[in-house]
């Protein structure tokens, strides 16, 4: 997260689903079984069964995993076909893995982000203003009243509920978004926080 490795750079932020650097330590911490659920395609791609099923269904998984995660998202294929066109990159499979495995603990970082991996480890605090958004139609992340991650943001915050809204709110919700984005440029400038 830019706010944390590089504070002088970063005049704000907007974060969906709050405090968003990732607690490798804490991934192995089973979620209640409903949201666990959700999670189905981690533990598939810790599989080599999971990397090719991947590699011959791109399209198709990413649209099983947009209808659980934004369940009220009416996307249409065209939107998905979009999207699908950067699956076509030779490296996409092999990435997607990668971030999964990851995540769980299943494999190393690359080696020339250690140093960076380990500070973000520490689970830094976030000093520059930041507007953090959660949909309250999302699948695997269910919206909260922010205090979980509040710790981690030690400059001004706002905290948003966007209705409607899955897991993939700045498509799903652009204008909510930019409003968040307008909304911490003003926290950045000390002005009063837009409504």
């Amino acid at each position: 997260m830019a706010a944390v490795l590089w504070p002088e750079r970063v005049t704000g932020i907007v974060s969906v689903n709050g405090y968003l650097i990732q607690d490798i330590r804490a991934s192995m911490h089973p979620l209640r079984p409903d949201l666990e659920a959700g999670f189905w395609y981690f533990f598939y791609f810790l599989t080599e069964r999971g990397r090719a099923g991947l590699a011959a269904n791109r399209r198709e998984i990413a649209e099983v995993i947009w209808r659980r995660n934004s369940p009220e998202w009416a996307f249409d294929d065209a939107a998905l076909d979009r999207a699908a066109a950067a699956f076509r990159n030779p490296d996409y499979v092999d990435v997607v893995i990668h971030s999964y495995r990851d995540r769980l603990n299943h494999v190393d970082g690359a080696p020339g982000y250690r140093h960076l991996e380990g500070r973000l480890a520490e689970l830094p605090p976030i000093g520059v203003p930041a507007v953090t958004l959660d949909g309250l139609a999302d699948g695997n992340f269910p919206a909260t009243d922010a205090a979980a991650s509040a710790a981690h943001f030690t400059g001004p915050r706002v905290h948003r509920h966007v209705p409607g809204v899955g897991h993939n709110l700045p498509q799903e919700a652009p204008d909510a978004f930019a409003a968040a984005v307008i909304e911490v440029t003003a926290l950045a400038e000390g002005s009063e926080a837009v409504a």
